[in-house]
C-alpha cells in the first residue's frame, strides 16, 4: 500500500505538510509572486506616491505576514486549533481585499503612465499582472481555508 500524504479538511498540517495540503500548498506562490509586486514596484519611481505606497504597503504587509504565518504553519505552532483556522481564513481574505485594491490602483497608475519611458511602463505591466496573480492565489487560498475552518 502506497503512503498518502493527505490530511481530512479539519486539520492543519504542521511540518513538510504544509507544503503538501490544499490551501497551504498556496503559501509559497503567494511569497513568490507578492514578492515579484514588491520587487517591481519598487524598481520604478514611486510616482504617484499615494496609490504607489498603498500598493508597496500592502506587498510588504502581506509578504512578511504570509512568510510569518507559514513559520508558524510550519513549526506547528497552531496545535491543531480551530482557533487558527479562522484566523487563517481571515487573514487570506484580508490579504485578497487588500491585493485587490492594491491591484486596480496599480492597474490605474500604469494606464495613466503610458506615455514615457517604454522600459518602465513594461515593468508596471508585469506588475499589475503579477498582482493580479497574487490577488487569485490569496482568494482560492481564503476560500479553501473557509472549507477547511467549516470542516473543524
Amino acid at each position: 500500500m502506497a503512503a498518502t500524504t493527505t490530511q481530512p479538511m479539519g486539520s492543519l498540517p504542521s511540518g513538510l505538510g504544509i507544503c503538501t495540503t490544499a490551501p497551504d500548498i498556496f503559501y509559497l506562490p503567494e511569497l513568490v509572486f507578492g514578492g515579484l509586486v514588491w520587487i517591481l514596484v519598487a524598481s520604478t519611481h514611486v510616482e504617484p506616491p499615494n496609490p504607489l505606497g498603498w500598493v508597496m504597503f500592502v506587498s510588504v504587509f502581506c509578504f512578511v505576514v504570509t512568510f510569518l504565518w507559514m513559520i508558524i504553519f510550519g513549526a506547528g505552532a497552531h496545535k491543531n486549533s480551530s482557533g487558527w483556522a479562522a484566523v487563517d481564513f481571515a487573514y487570506h481574505g484580508v490579504a485578497a481585499m487588500f491585493y485587490l485594491s492594491a491591484g486596480v490602483d496599480l492597474a490605474i497608475v500604469t494606464m495613466a503612465r503610458k506615455v514615457g519611458e517604454a522600459r518602465i511602463y513594461h515593468i508596471d505591466i508585469a506588475a499589475v499582472v503579477f498582482a493580479f496573480v497574487a490577488i487569485l492565489l490569496y482568494f482560492i487560498h481564503a476560500i479553501l481555508s473557509a472549507l477547511r475552518w467549516k470542516y473543524f
